[in-house]
């Protein structure tokens, strides 16, 4: 996807957004209202600390996250191949295919549920903006249906990424915070 693209249809920069849309903010990452989804914060064990935002919408979870990408280059291209090798050496399934937003990973990862072993479909979602990289990950119905993947990707693409003006090596997850709203908190 090129950069004018991404500005046009999502996800899009702080600075790409007017004042008038509703985010919920939780720092670096703003996510559009939804009556028909739930939110939830995923936290650190050890520190307590906010390391993901989740979408849950129906049978379907996206999961957020946003990187600090040098100014010169995004790092998209460069994650692929260390997400596919994770998942291989989980005993996983993983390639890269093309999806709605370019190249996509698709995966089967390794889960136990209950005592007993199966796999989890799941869609490893990269977009490089302006000094950041926005990941998703989408796990349940929309991982095997067209129909509820767009919906994901539009929920991707409704994102918003406040890279800030922090300093960050390149591939450090950007700040995450709890919104002054209500959320629920899982660990």
């Amino acid at each position: 996807m090129s950069e004018v693209e991404r500005s046009e249809k999502g996800p899009f920069d702080i600075s790409e957004v007017g004042q008038l849309r509703p985010y919920i903010d939780f720092g670096s990452i703003r996510v559009s209202p939804n009556k028909e989804a739930k939110l939830r914060v995923e936290l650190e064990e050890k520190t307590k600390k906010v390391v993901a935002i989740t979408i849950l919408f129906g049978e379907t979870t996206l999961q957020l996250q946003a990187f600090a990408a040098p100014k010169t280059s995004g790092i998209w291209q460069e994650a692929l191949e260390p997400i596919q090798n994770s998942i291989k050496k989980q005993g996983g399934t993983a390639e890269v295919v093309k999806g709605m937003l370019g190249e996509e990973v698709r995966a089967q990862i390794p889960v136990e549920s209950e005592g007993k072993k199966g796999f989890r479909s799941s869609i490893f979602l990269g977009i490089d903006g302006p000094r950041w990289m926005l990941r998703g990950v989408i796990f349940g119905k929309a991982a095997n249906d067209s129909e509820h993947y767009q919906q994901a990707i539009e929920a991707f693409r409704s994102t918003v990424v406040d890279r800030g003006n922090v300093p960050l090596p390149p591939n450090e997850l950007l700040p995450l915070k709890l919104p002054e709203s209500q959320v629920d908190k899982s660990e």
